[in-house]
């Protein structure tokens, strides 16, 4: 199983203002406009590979050796074969309302306490000893259902072929794994060599926010990235326009926004390549398990001031 950093993202708008605040004169004249504002931001996420995509998980059930992929689905990060357990029963999250009673229901109105309903909250048992008539209403009754839902992941699928490696790279867990099952992505399909089965898929995925601008991760390197970007993908538009200023001043302005921005984007490069603090403790804890095998067979040493147990060196019996 394979570790991986979730990054919070959010929506770039911030960063359009803010590209259009700082060029408004450009903007205000017509020079410039944001419509490949989208694309420019897609060319950043793609120059910096997958791990700036939205990490997401999804159970696939396959049905005669294919199911349907999420319509967000971008590219395989790890795809678990997995095997059905007992388990605890789980309860829906849909809520069903009707004026029949059943043994999961529960009486929303009229409120029902010790056998008696009553709307009038005038009536109580004091004013009318006992005898309350409560108004004819008709009951609502809410129903939650709940059902035996239990996987166990087991192996790593196997990439079946050459079309399905350009939705895998060097960072999906699944190209070192061997096993019998394997899978290809056709389609929007996700289509395996076994006719029935479940799948535990995680992907890299496309998120959107409400007026369809494409998310991207909150980290200030990359945003600071994207931001210079398309500031020299604006320069480079107005070069190719006749406007009041002269080439010379525009292609100045040009190579300098161009040197910033790979400046950011190597910067970004730098943030995605770092190790968080669970991945520094894992590097820590597996090169000193490295050294076990030089521990003397049947005797106990200590490393670094903490005591370790007998190993055996490799080869020895």
């Amino acid at each position: 199983m394979s570790y991986y950093y979730k990054y919070n993202f959010v929506s770039p708008e911030s960063i359009y203002s803010t590209v259009k605040e700082e060029l408004k004169s450009y903007f205000d004249t017509g020079a410039v406009d944001d419509l490949m504002f989208p694309t420019y931001t897609n060319k950043c996420l793609n120059k910096l590979g997958k791990s700036s995509y939205y990490i997401t998980e999804e159970i696939l059930h396959i049905d005669n050796f294919e199911a349907r992929l999420p319509d967000n689905f971008y590219a395989v990060r790890e795809a678990w074969m997995c095997t059905s357990i007992n388990g605890f029963p789980v309860q829906t999250p849909n809520s069903f309302y009707s004026q029949a009673s059943t043994q999961t229901s529960i009486m929303l109105n009229p409120v029902t306490i010790g056998g008696r309903s009553c709307n009038n909250p005038e009536c109580t048992n004091d004013a009318c000893d006992g005898k309350c008539m409560p108004e004819l209403i008709q009951a609502v009754f809410k129903t939650n259902n709940s059902f035996n839902h239990s996987w166990k992941k087991t192996y790593l699928l196997r990439p079946g072929n050459i079309s399905v490696k350009k939705h895998c790279d060097l960072q999906c867990a699944n190209f070192g794994a061997s096993s019998a099952d394997s899978f290809d992505i056709r389609d929007n399909k996700f289509v395996t060599n076994f006719r029935h089965g479940t799948v535990h898929l995680i992907f890299y995925a496309t998120e959107y926010d409400e007026i369809g601008n494409q998310m991207i991760p909150d980290n200030y390197r990359i945003k600071e990235f994207i931001e210079l970007f398309i500031k020299f993908k604006m320069f480079e538009t107005l070069c190719n326009q006749v406007n009041d200023e002269t080439f010379n001043q525009l292609l100045l302005k040009k190579q300098e926004a161009e040197k910033k921005s790979d400046e950011a984007y190597i910067m970004a490069q730098l943030e995605i390549q770092k190790q968080t603090a669970d991945e520094k403790i894992r590097a820590i804890r597996q090169q000193n398990n490295s050294f076990n095998k030089y521990e003397i067979a049947g005797g106990r040493s200590k490393f670094r001031g903490y005591p370790r147990g007998p190993w055996r060196r490799n080869g020895t019996t």
